[in-house]
């Protein structure tokens, strides 16, 4: 158990739990950048590969950070990065909870709501550019996200059906990759 690194994760998680304003998809963005550039623990295609799985898994999307706790520190990491990210928004949220439903509809309140919002869209959309920029599998890939990205938005097809349809297009374009041109070859990590 190495308690610099225990402590380096911490220092890390905790501070972000505190600004996963529009949830933990917010600070996405951060945490590739502490995990992977600042810090080295892991390569993007590592990082890459764990939000899928955290995203994958059953159970909350909090999961990244017990993956990369994990993988960086053990068992130990696992559990103080976890509790870096939950206990302090947990704090914050029940002594939030109290002030919130006291003033319901003051003017304060919502302008602050309205406020937070496009910091929130905004935090959300850099997490967007991360994973698209990790993203293996080349241009082909990338323009299967952004098309999949703008169909969700404009209809209400099931993501899953988007996802097959995105892969079975992937495997097609590996198979047949020598008739196309290199700009359009599916490139696998």
């Amino acid at each position: 158990m190495n308690l610099r690194i225990l402590g380096q994760l911490a220092a890390i998680f905790a501070p972000l739990s505190l600004v996963t304003i529009g949830g933990g998809q917010a600070i996405i963005a951060e945490i590739q950048r502490q995990v992977v550039d600042v810090h080295a623990w892991m390569s993007p295609a590592q990082f890459a590969a764990d939000f899928a799985i955290s995203r994958m898994a059953p159970g909350p999307g909090s999961l990244l950070v017990t993956l990369i706790g994990w993988q960086v520190a053990g068992f130990w990491g696992a559990l103080v990065a976890t509790a870096a990210l939950l206990l302090p928004t947990g704090f914050l949220i029940y002594g939030v909870t109290h002030v919130w439903s006291r003033y319901r509809g003051a003017t304060w309140q919502l302008a602050l709501e309205r406020g937070l919002r496009p910091i929130a869209a905004g935090m959300m959309l850099a997490a967007g550019w991360v994973l698209l920029r990790t993203l293996n599998g080349g241009l082909p890939a990338k323009a299967i996200a952004v098309i999949s990205l703008f169909i969700l938005l404009k209809t209400r097809v099931n993501p899953l059906v988007l996802l097959l349809v995105g892969a079975i297009v992937l495997v097609g374009m590996s198979q047949f990759g020598g008739v196309l041109p290199q700009w359009l070859h599916v490139q696998v990590a």
